[in-house]
């Protein structure tokens, strides 16, 4: 496993940041939110930075700050649009295991809610199923493993992810 990281992506919702803590206490990693470093260092909520900057300017903001993060021994949760940034995933792809949580839209929709106050990066008129058809290819492109969380609970999806590590 190289690095010895483990990077966690997937839809906004698909339980990243919490299963990403659980995971890291099961393994005896640190735990590392990027959505949480963006806001420390832009000293600012997502969606105050993506009204401030716009999309793509929130999204150059998330990759400078992904490229930054060194760690060891790490499971780290990132936001849903980290697979916008390539220069930011292949230096996670060489910092350690790529794991895309997968879900389906309809249980994305649910565990959401607005999506506006979850810093979600939609375009004008783009809707939560056209940003999912859009995303989907790019996690499955970049993950080293895929874990379905459908009808999971949380401790069987680190179950799964510590299994097939």
């Amino acid at each position: 496993m190289g690095g010895g990281n483990i990077i966690l992506i997937g839809m906004p919702g698909a339980g990243k940041s919490t299963v990403g803590v659980v995971l890291a206490k099961k393994l005896g990693y640190a735990f590392v939110d990027s959505d949480l470093v963006i806001q420390a260092k832009e000293g600012r909520l997502l969606y105050e930075i993506i009204a401030e900057r716009g999309i793509e300017g929130f999204w150059s903001a998330e990759e400078e700050v992904n490229i930054s993060i060194d760690a060891d021994r790490t499971v780290i949760a990132t936001g849903g649009s980290v697979v916008y940034g390539s220069r930011a995933m292949e230096h996670f792809k060489q910092m350690g295991t790529v794991i895309y949580l997968q879900l389906s839209c309809d249980a994305i929709a649910d565990r959401l809610g607005n999506l506006n106050e979850r810093g979600v990066t939609l375009r004008d008129g783009q809707g939560l199923e056209e940003l999912y058809a859009e995303r989907v290819p790019l996690y499955e492109k970049y993950a080293d493993t895929t874990v379905n969380c459908e009808h999971l609970t949380i401790r069987e999806i680190v179950e799964q992810i510590v299994q097939g590590l």
